[in-house]
């Protein structure tokens, strides 16, 4: 009895815990944004000659919420408000940064690509990420490096969540399962100018970025 309620009380304890407090940005998944969170997409209109657009795993396993094939739609959850529980913990891992700085602990950086110059069809709508959303796009992150991966940090468990991986494997978190998954979107061919700056999410190549898959 005495077990049981002590499983008890870590599974209220976890469950307690809020997302910490600051305005940012997390890659949406198919189970949707955190309560009272805004969401919105992004359309890049990618390479059409000998497109090698991909998702891994592809679908129907990945998780992504959006369209991934010859062109891509990701979408985002973003807190607007400053409200929240705490700062977020020291670890290895990336959010999407959003209000115009990150919070505390983490450095900035962005990832641009170079889309389609041919029709391009690039659109975006709701509440997106710090950037740039016109022909051509340029997302801003926050990232940190001061703690290990495998030292596992709290964050609300309630329901899956995307962090971007940065420079190890994905972080661990407290009571949830992780799965790394990748996008990969076939930008520009001709004179070709993606590019990033300072600290950014870890990409494969020069097109294909590593995220984290919480459940």
């Amino acid at each position: 009895m005495l077990n049981m309620f002590i499983l008890f009380l870590m599974i209220a304890s976890a469950n307690a815990i809020g997302w910490p407090s600051g305005r940012y940005s997390l890659p949406k998944s198919k189970s949707g944004c955190p309560h009272g969170w805004s969401d919105g997409c992004r359309y890049q209109d990618n390479e059409d000659t000998h497109n090698i657009n991909s998702v891994t795993p592809s679908d129907p396993d990945h998780h992504f919420y959006g369209f991934f094939g010859r062109n891509t739609r990701m979408c985002y959850c973003t807190k607007t408000t400053y409200s929240g529980s705490g700062s977020w913990p020291s670890g290895n891992y990336c959010i999407a940064r959003y209000g115009g700085s990150c919070p505390s602990g983490f450095s900035n950086g962005s990832i641009y690509w170079d889309d389609e110059d041919n029709a391009n069809a690039n659109s975006k709508w709701g509440v997106l990420p710090d950037g740039e959303y016109g022909r051509n796009t340029q997302i801003q992150y926050c990232c940190r490096s001061d703690g290990s991966t495998y030292s596992s940090i709290n964050l609300p468990t309630s329901d899956p969540f995307y962090l971007y991986k940065y420079t190890s494997t994905c972080q661990r978190v407290r009571g949830m399962t992780v799965q790394q998954e990748s996008v990969k979107m076939d930008d520009e061919d001709n004179q070709n100018n993606s590019s990033d700056d300072g600290t950014h999410p870890s990409k494969s190549d020069t097109t294909k970025v590593d995220y984290c898959y919480y459940s």
